[in-house]
């Protein structure tokens, strides 16, 4: 006999210590809020403008900046709302959908960060059959590739958590996650275990094929001064970007199904925000500072508004 029944609205946990620096949190929360969008519609409207930047490394990055978009936009408004409210419930509905957007924007990340990695390692291991290899047909079907698998593997995840019983409504983090949700069932199905496990699987493919790509790339460019200045510029950024995703997701990850519980709310809090945080905001600004022709666009834009404002003064 199960105790199931209809579940409406999920709780969510974390907040409740904060009524001493709510506006304090708000503000933060909506100042970085408005810097991811600020820095990754930058690079966005930087690339779709300059026809210069249409080459796949830079198209490459324009999805990633577009996916940063979309998957705090699955955290933040709703974040911003529970900080202001003193309850801080979510709706079935509303809940399957912000775990189906954060998860999906999450394994598009490392989709796009994949393909990049490959746009590298064809550039520069195989640099006389690049444009053969990296046509505008191909990008546009590995761009699609690398939008629909996650939002197929994610909406099929979604789906099958979906039909789950569930006998409990309390999800112990600030936002929600599938893994939590299956937690809740009143039994388990082996659908809900197979699922998850594919996915990760799949992703850890992802990671081996990333990780095979630097070792190819690290051997050809210790023979070669050009390769290594290419790979400074080039690859360092795509390293450091797929570093901070990597650590940041499996710190979370890793917690959640064994993470201490005697660590403070606060700290749980901000491991739980980290995916959604420090990627979205450091990756345009890794790439802008060190791809010289989105630098020199950005710069040469900064420059022309400020003579065009000294001439109207």
């Amino acid at each position: 006999m199960d105790n199931a029944s209809i579940i409406t609205m999920f709780t969510l946990s974390g907040l409740n210590d904060i009524s001493n620096y709510r506006l304090t949190l708000f503000s933060l929360t909506l100042l970085c809020y408005s810097m991811i969008w600020l820095v990754n519609l930058t690079i966005i409207l930087t690339i779709l403008f300059d026809k210069n930047l249409h080459e796949p490394m830079y198209i490459f990055l324009c999805n990633l900046c577009i996916n940063a978009l979309y998957g705090t936009s699955g955290f933040y408004p709703k974040f911003l709302i529970d900080l202001l409210s003193a309850t801080h419930v979510i709706s079935h509905a509303g809940c399957f959908l912000q775990g189906f957007v954060l998860h999906s924007s999450a394994c598009a990340d490392l989709s796009i960060l994949v393909l990049m990695s490959y746009d590298r390692y064809v550039a520069i291991c195989r640099p006389l059959v690049y444009r053969l290899v990296m046509t505008k047909q191909r990008i546009l079907v590995l761009m699609f590739v690398a939008w629909l698998i996650p939002l197929s593997l994610l909406f099929t995840s979604t789906m099958s958590t979906l039909t789950l019983k569930l006998c409990g409504s309390h999800i112990p983090k600030i936002y929600c996650v599938n893994f939590f949700i299956n937690n809740l069932a009143c039994s388990q199905s082996i659908t809900n275990k197979i699922i998850p496990a594919f996915n990760y699987s799949f992703y850890f493919c992802h990671f081996l094929f990333v990780i095979c790509s630097y070792m190819k790339l690290i051997r050809m460019c210790r023979a070669s001064k050009e390769n290594r200045r290419k790979f400074s510029q080039t690859c360092l950024p795509h390293l450091l970007c797929l570093m901070m995703f990597i650590i940041c997701t499996l710190f979370d990850l890793l917690y959640m199904r064994f993470g201490s519980k005697n660590l403070s709310q606060h700290l749980e809090n901000f491991m739980a925000m980290e995916y959604v945080l420090i990627p979205p905001l450091f990756n345009p600004v890794i790439y802008g500072l060190n791809l010289t022709k989105i630098r020199i666009r950005i710069r040469s834009v900064l420059c022309g508004k400020r003579a065009f404002f000294r001439q109207i003064s």
